[in-house]
Formats: structure tokens, C-alpha cells, sequence
């Protein structure tokens, strides 16, 4: 069950609420997040909700059965919006747009792309300062001297930042400088990383495991949110198979299941989803299409001449064209719905 206290409940009547739903054998355990205090009990035990509601301090409670309680929508039926701030919101309602490159190589790459994000309306770009390379020997990124710079150029440009964090170390240093901390497929089991996360007052993109089911996935939506921060992002950035014809298979079935499982925005990367530049922008509208609230790809001036994932990256054109169907299609799924 998941209990919603009241703002100005005194410490007696926290104290009687959490006896009464020992006393009906449940564990409970305490969860303060920006917006609210939880007592989530977790047990088997039947237990009649109507006469517990009643207990003084109580706002709101409510029986949620899956493993993940804070993030189901059983409990919280109308969806999460997140604020950045400056307008840019991420949830129902509008449709997002992050773009940038894989890597944050140099000022002058941050200038191009920047203007790139502006000429087109875009107020997210994502680029990486710390980087988790398959090969020791592959560029591993700027680290936070280009996460300074990055941060500083995006604030003259009227930019929200979505980037990289993968170490609990890291949490601390990069704060101030972002405004989306993203946790990439290989960190998403990273519990140490996860309840870092919980404890700090900006948005978490968390993105599927290479090998993750949607359950795993929100369980770790769910220690975040348990560790006291309550804004979250969910990512379909494609799985690991035995299909070889592209990098991942972007599992676009996980977009309308995780909108009926969870009041979480959700957004798909078709970048890594395929990894395949021809495909990005087909993956991308498909992705909407199935309902997401935001789409993230990687976009360059060259990709060619990327320091990573180029193959997967989108030149200035391809991306400019993108945005444009990716409003249009939006529009037109509005229209349907």
C-alpha cells in the first residue's frame, strides 16, 4: 500500500499511522521526496483501506500489488509533467525533443550544434562529458571541464542539458551544471548510482538495460523515487537480441506498456534503438506513434567524422527534417487520440 501524509501531520499521528500498519503485518518504510511525505507498506496480510484512510494525517491511500509501488500508475492515475524551468517541460501533453552528439568534443562542435538546436526550436540538446566505451582505447569524453563549458554555453542559448552520470562520485561534482542527469543502459542496476540519484532535486532519464525487461527497468525508477526524488524520465533505447541486422532491437511494444504501467514520462532513442542512421528517423516517428512523450537521437554536423557512434548519427539536415515529422506526427497522433 502506498500512504499519502498530510503536509502538517504532527509526529504522534505519524507515529499511531505507522503502528496500525505494523500491527496489520506490514514492513513500512518512510519516503520523503520534493513534493510529499510516503509511508509505503509492503506485506501480504488483508487489510481494510477505508478504516485505516481515516486515521488523522492521512491524505490519501492506496493498494498498489506490483513489486514497483511509488512509480505504478494504480496509484498515481494522472501522469507525471516535469518542469525545467525557462518552459521546457517533459511529459503528456507536448512532445520533447533532445538532440546533440554522442560526445562533447570541443567548443567549437558545441557552437554548430547549439545554433543547430535554436534555428529549429529545440531547448534539450544531450551530448556526453563522461563517456562508458566499449574499448579502453575509444574517446572517453571531456569529463567536467567540458561539462562547465557545455553548461555555460547552453545558458546563453536558453538550453536544457541531458547528460551522462556514471558513478556515485560524479553526482556531487556535475549538480550544478545539469539539468537531466542520464543513466545509461550499463548503469541502470547500478543500485549505489540509483539511490545517489534519490537524493538529489533534479530529473533522472534512466535508460533500459542492454539486456533489461520493463519490470527491471521500473524497479529502478522505483529506488530513485524511494530515496526521496520523485522526477523521473523512463528510456526505450532498444534491447540486446539475437537479431544481428542492426546494433539493438528498439522494442517499441515497451512504449504503450510502460504509459499503462507508470505515471512516468517516457521517451525512446532510436539512435541506439537501431544504430543505424538511415533507420533513426523511420524509429524515431514510430516512436511517437506508439506514444512516447519525447524522443532523444544524436545528432552532428559531420557525422562521419564524429569521435563516436557516427554511424548512428544524424547530419544537420537529416536532423532538421526529423523535427519537422516528428511535430507533424505528433500533431497528427493528437488528432487521432
Amino acid at each position: 500500500m502506498i500512504i499519502q501524509l498530510e503536509k502538517n501531520i504532527s509526529a504522534e499521528q505519524k507515529a499511531d499511522i505507522i503502528a496500525h500498519v505494523k500491527d496489520a503485518k506490514f514492513k513500512v518504510t518512510e519516503v520523503d521526496t520534493q513534493r510529499a511525505s510516503y509511508l509505503v507498506g509492503t506485506g501480504k496480510a488483508e487489510v481494510d483501506l477505508r478504516t485505516l484512510g481515516q486515521l488523522p494525517g492521512i491524505l490519501d491511500i492506496h493498494r498498489v500489488s506490483d513489486e514497483y509501488k511509488l512509480v505504478s500508475r494504480k496509484w498515481r492515475v494522472r501522469p507525471t509533467v516535469l518542469d525545467l524551468g525557462d518552459g521546457v517541460r517533459i511529459g503528456e501533453g507536448s512532445l520533447s525533443i533532445a538532440a546533440g552528439p554522442c560526445s562533447i568534443e570541443s567548443e567549437a562542435q558545441m557552437e554548430k550544434i547549439m545554433q543547430h538546436l535554436v534555428d529549429n526550436d529545440v531547448r534539450l540538446m544531450r551530448g556526453g562529458v563522461f563517456k562508458p566505451r566499449s574499448s579502453p582505447y575509444s574517446f572517453r569524453g571531456l569529463g567536467m571541464d567540458g561539462l562547465k563549458l557545455f553548461h555555460q554555453m547552453a545558458r546563453a542559448r536558453g538550453i536544457k542539458i541531458v547528460t551522462e552520470v556514471m558513478q556515485v562520485s560524479q553526482v556531487e561534482e556535475m549538480h550544478d551544471y545539469v539539468d537531466v542527469f542520464q543513466v545509461g543502459a550499463r548503469n541502470t542496476q547500478n543500485f549505489n548510482l540509483l539511490d545517489a540519484l534519490g537524493g538529489v532535486d533534479k530529473p533522472v532519464l534512466i535508460k533500459r538495460g542492454i539486456s533489461g525487461t520493463i519490470e527491471e527497468l521500473l524497479s529502478s525508477a522505483e529506488y530513485v523515487f524511494s530515496g526521496g526524488n520523485e522526477k523521473l524520465i523512463l528510456c526505450e533505447r532498444g534491447i540486446r537480441t539475437f537479431e544481428t541486422a542492426s546494433r539493438n532491437t528498439l522494442d517499441l511494444n515497451a512504449v504503450p506498456i510502460l504509459k499503462e504501467k507508470t505515471h512516468l514520462p517516457v521517451v525512446v532513442d532510436p539512435s541506439h534503438g537501431i544504430g543505424i542512421r538511415d533507420y533513426v528517423p523511420t524509429m524515431a516517428l514510430a516512436g511517437v506513434m506508439a506514444g512516447a512523450d519525447g524522443i532523444l537521437y544524436e545528432a552532428h554536423e559531420k557525422p562521419e567524422e564524429a569521435a563516436s557512434d557516427g554511424a548512428q548519427t544524424l547530419n544537420f539536415q537529416e536532423s532538421e527534417r526529423l523535427i519537422r515529422n516528428l511535430r507533424k506526427v505528433y500533431a497528427l497522433r493528437q488528432e487521432l487520440e
